[in-house]
């Protein structure tokens, strides 16, 4: 889960009037009649660098997802479930108008721009509709494409980020691309950049695919065994990649690349600078032949899009592909020696929250008064006392009380206190060198009320059930989301987000193309790594999210056909204050009482005597 930050609200709303308005002078140079502004940056990154978080500059709000759509006179934010406290909190809704996706009333962008389009039909116009084209992936641009064709909307794309003009005005945007890059040896990868460049280029082959354009930064990343630290959390650096039969280019700032990588990559790949890959790519479609370019339209832009849709209309010989890149399904699917260091990586993740959890437990017992930032404190030095610590995957989560009920807290305060029969939910991940972790504990201070245990122990069935589901080859991630939720829902519960999400190999926190939601439709295979995560969130009361990692793996199968199932790579005690046993099944409770030996297993031989007396107490069978 990634965390969301909350500080200097107020000074972010009242910053806001004067940048809408300065942005909408710029509009009026262009003849617009509204302008788009999402999370995302030029890589369509969720999680960006400090000189790209453009909508959370101009509207105050910082969640990790939403969109801002501004107009001549109004101004409209776009926010999933998961942000519906946050928005409220951080935005001026005397300028900007809170759009709470999924909620009667609220509409979506298209609709919004639909309602516009009507309104200015009246008066025979009309609406003209900017936005930066390297900040829309192509799949987006094409349903606008689609949606307006008859809708009286006309799409401008501007080359120019009108966000940053207006930041412009005010300050210098900081360096995006100035972190140092290095290397991941074999030893952590299991394959080497030049291994897997052939098998890329294997694929490109069976599909006669001539030009590959990558712009994903953590498909890069992988494809090169090259890390950075450009974007917040992710160990990935700001870059474009193309990939030809016979060729292949990085394009990044070549100030920090060091001598010892021009060497790793010579015969490999060509290194260029950033601002030349609109060129290069222009000109390898100079060839006398037809081209085929595939074009992955989940995680390209429009922009790149357009950059080969006027070298389609130059050239007679090109075609585009729409298709998955390759190197997205290739990540996914961990080698032996990646899931080897994800499971070392989320040992020592376990061991650090399990520490924690003692602490916390200890702490409490003898009357210390603690806060969010004490936990949060807690939690990240354990992290950083562990070997080949290298970064948090994102920001701690530590809501105590009716925080916890916020999906993406991510401000612990040092002056909201942890009160008895409150609930604590900490939400945490830590990136050490080759992997990447996360997982959430959701706590109970003093003494549950009934209401507490039930609720958690319903969201630990919805875990137990998806966690322990053995499954068929071409099961999908909505079939287990749907799994999980099934226990909720039998109450008329449910929440807002995935049940599970992919995590890279010391990469992104979250990845595709696998997950367990209900919008995924990609199949879970082997090697694979997903988060399984239910939980239950009531604004006012708090909210309670269980959250393990699990490795995709084949299981014995009985009729011939291929079966899979999940294995743990996270090892730390449940609440055990907030179950009620009675309501588990006899198998359900097996599963728990298996889940918590291993527990004691894997983490007693690095503890010392007090704390494996407290562990086996904490796991203590039923």
């Amino acid at each position: 889960m990634v965390a969301t930050n909350f500080k200097s609200e107020r000074i972010l709303k009242n910053a806001s009037v004067e940048k809408i308005a300065t942005l909408r002078a710029l509009m009026a140079n262009y003849d617009l009649d509204c302008y788009f502004i999402p999370a995302v940056d030029e890589h369509l990154n969720l999680s960006v660098p400090a000189a790209k978080q453009r909508r959370a500059w101009i509207s105050g709000f910082t969640g990790s997802a939403g969109d801002l759509l501004v107009g001549k006179n109004s101004a409209w934010l776009f926010v999933d479930s998961r942000y519906y406290e946050q928005a409220e909190l951080q935005v001026d809704t005397g300028i900007i108008q809170i759009s709470k996706l999924g909620l009667e009333g609220n509409l979506s962008l298209i609709e919004t721009l639909e309602k516009l389009a009507t309104e200015s039909a009246q008066k025979s116009t009309k609406i003209r509709f900017g936005f930066d084209p390297f900040t829309v992936a192509t799949e987006q641009y094409q349903n606008w494409v689609n949606k307006f064709a008859t809708a009286g909307i006309e799409l401008v794309p501007i080359p120019e980020n009108l966000a940053d003009k207006v930041r412009q005005t005010t300050e210098t945007l900081p360096a995006i691309d100035e972190s140092p890059i290095f290397s991941l040896p074999a030893s952590l990868t299991g394959e080497t950049a030049a291994q897997k460049l052939v098998r890329v280029r294997e694929s490109m082959q069976k599909t006669n695919i001539d030009l590959l354009p990558i712009t994903n930064l953590n498909q890069i990343a992988w494809l090169f065994n090259l890390r950075g630290s450009d974007i917040p959390h992710i160990p990935i650096f700001i870059s474009y990649a193309i990939v030809t039969a016979d060729a292949a280019f990085l394009f990044t700032n070549l100030e920090r690349v060091s001598p010892e990588i021009e060497q790793e990559l010579a015969g490999v790949a060509t290194l260029l600078p950033y601002s030349d890959y609109p060129s290069t790519l222009e000109r390898c479609f100079n060839l006398p032949k037809q081209v085929r370019v595939l074009l992955d339209s989940k995680h390209s832009t429009a922009g790149t899009y357009q950059l080969i849709l006027d070298q389609q209309k130059a050239k007679n010989n090109i075609e585009i592909v729409f298709d998955p890149n390759p190197v997205e399904g290739m990540k996914a699917r961990k080698n032996p020696v990646e899931i080897e260091q994800m499971q070392s990586a989320n040992f020592k993740a376990s061991r650090a929250k399990t520490l924690t959890l003692k602490w916390l437990t200890e702490q409490l017992e003898n009357g210390k008064v603690l806060t969010e930032f004490d936990v949060k404190e807690s939690i990240e030095s354990f992290y950083q006392q562990e070997a080949d610590f290298h970064i948090l995957t994102f920001r701690t989560i530590a809501g105590a009380g009716a925080n916890s009920s916020i999906v993406h807290y991510g401000t612990p305060s040092p002056e909201i206190t942890l009160k008895p029969g409150e609930l604590l939910l900490l939400d945490s991940g830590a990136q050490y060198l080759a992997g990447t972790t996360d997982d959430t504990r959701t706590m109970i201070v003093g003494e549950p009320t009934t209401q507490q245990i039930e609720h958690y122990t319903t969201v630990l069935i919805a875990h137990i059930n998806c966690a322990m589901q053995q499954f068929p080859k071409g099961t999908t991630g909505s079939q287990l989301d749907a799994i999980a939720r099934a226990v909720l829902w039998q109450q008329q519960l449910d929440y807002g987000h995935g049940t599970g999400h992919g995590v890279g190999a010391f990469l992104a926190g979250h990845e595709g193309p696998n997950g367990i939601s209900k919008f995924v439709q990609y199949p879970l295979e082997p090697g694979m790594i997903t988060s399984i995560e239910p939980g239950y969130y009531e604004p006012g009361w708090g909210g309670i999210r269980l959250e393990n990692l699990y490795v995709v793996r084949e299981m014995p199968s009985k009729n011939g056909t291929a079966w899979y199932g999940f294995e743990p790579l996270t090892y730390i005690p449940f609440e055990q204050k907030l179950i009620n046993v009675d309501r588990l099944s006899t198998t359900q409770l097996q599963w728990l009482n298996n889940y918590h030996a291993s527990v004691v297993e894997k983490l007693a031989p690095v503890f010392d005597t007090a704390t494996i007396t407290w562990l086996k107490k904490a796991c203590a069978a039923y």
